[in-house]
Formats: structure tokens, C-alpha cells, sequence
């Protein structure tokens, strides 16, 4: 290598999400996604699967804190307590895609992509990630947070596969059984 990250790998993407509608059909899932400092790429990825609309319902850009609140109904006085960037915050991100879409599944993400931005606590690289969804008595949730290494561009494509992926295990342990 030379030195420089990695391009982008859009098609990959592409292809992880055809994975995930593959796994949320046989189990007649939903997905809505709550994005931050992916700005819609998960989405993006998603609908250019042909199909996508028998799994995909919507996603939210929520790349401010005042749309994380107007629309996701995230607490302002929780952004203003732990930060946008932290599991609180990306859980109720969740939580409130999968409550407002109506859907059995939600994933978030919210995070520094760079190159500024970082502090000590939260350096250039921090997403924290939240999933939420039905076991079919309670809407469920985790979190989960990743440091990756990486320009701009690599930063939000790790996220955008790492989300893609982190749906479609869920939705595979719950066709198993192993998510109840």
C-alpha cells in the first residue's frame, strides 16, 4: 500500500445491503435507519437494491441535534447531558426510528467523521452505533461503539458496513431463534 486508506468500496456496500433485504424478507422485517455522520448512506445503499421496498421503509438524516429531536423525538436535554455522540444518544436514536417508522428493526448511527471535530474524550474516528428491535413482546435495543482509523470517506463507509452487517446478524439470530 501506499500509504493512503483505502478507497471507498461502494459496490461492497451495495452488496452487504442486498445481503441484509435477503435476511429481512425471509423474516418479513422492516428497516428504518437514524443516520448522523453517515448523512444517509446506509440508506443510499439500501435503496439502490432493487426491491428494497418490500424491506426498506425509510431513514432519517439526523445530522443536526435539532432533527435528532424533531424528528426521532431524541431529549434535547439528553444531547445536552452526554453529547450527540454517545450510546444514550444513539440508542434513542434508534428507538425512535423503529417507534415512528412502525418497523421491526432500526439501526443508528452517530459519530465524528472528521478530519475536525475530534476531542481527546472522542477523537476523529468515534461512532457509536444503536439497534433497536421487536422480539415480539418488547422493542429491544444495544449499542455499540467502534473507533475507526481513516479519512472522512473511510470513516463513514466502515460505519455504513459495520451497520449493514450489525441489522443483518440481528435479523439472522431472531429468524434462528438465537435473538429471543
Amino acid at each position: 500500500m501506499d500509504g493512503k486508506d483505502p478507497a471507498p468500496d461502494w459496490p461492497g456496500l451495495c452488496a452487504l445491503a442486498a445481503d441484509l433485504g435477503a435476511v429481512l424478507r425471509r423474516r418479513g422485517w422492516h428497516l428504518a435507519t437514524a443516520e448522523s455522520c453517515t448523512g444517509g448512506l446506509v440508506s443510499a445503499a439500501v435503496t439502490s437494491v432493487a426491491g428494497s421496498s418490500d424491506w426498506f421503509d425509510r431513514g432519517f438524516v439526523t445530522y443536526s441535534n435539532a432533527a435528532k429531536t424533531d424528528l426521532l423525538g431524541v431529549p434535547a436535554a439528553l444531547i445536552d447531558r452526554v453529547g450527540a455522540v454517545s450510546a444514550e444518544v444513539a440508542q434513542a436514536m434508534a428507538q425512535g426510528a423503529a417507534r415512528r417508522a412502525a418497523v421491526q428493526v432500526a439501526v443508528a448511527i452517530t459519530g465524528i467523521a472528521g478530519p475536525g471535530g475530534g476531542t481527546a474524550q472522542k477523537p476523529v474516528g468515534t461512532v457509536w452505533f444503536g439497534l433497536a428491535w421487536d422480539d415480539g413482546t418488547a422493542l429491544r435495543t444495544q449499542t455499540r461503539l467502534v473507533r475507526f482509523d481513516g479519512d472522512r470517506a473511510g470513516v463513514r463507509f466502515a460505519a455504513a458496513a459495520l451497520a449493514l452487517r450489525w441489522v443483518q446478524q440481528a435479523a439472522e439470530d431472531a429468524v434462528s431463534g438465537a435473538g429471543r
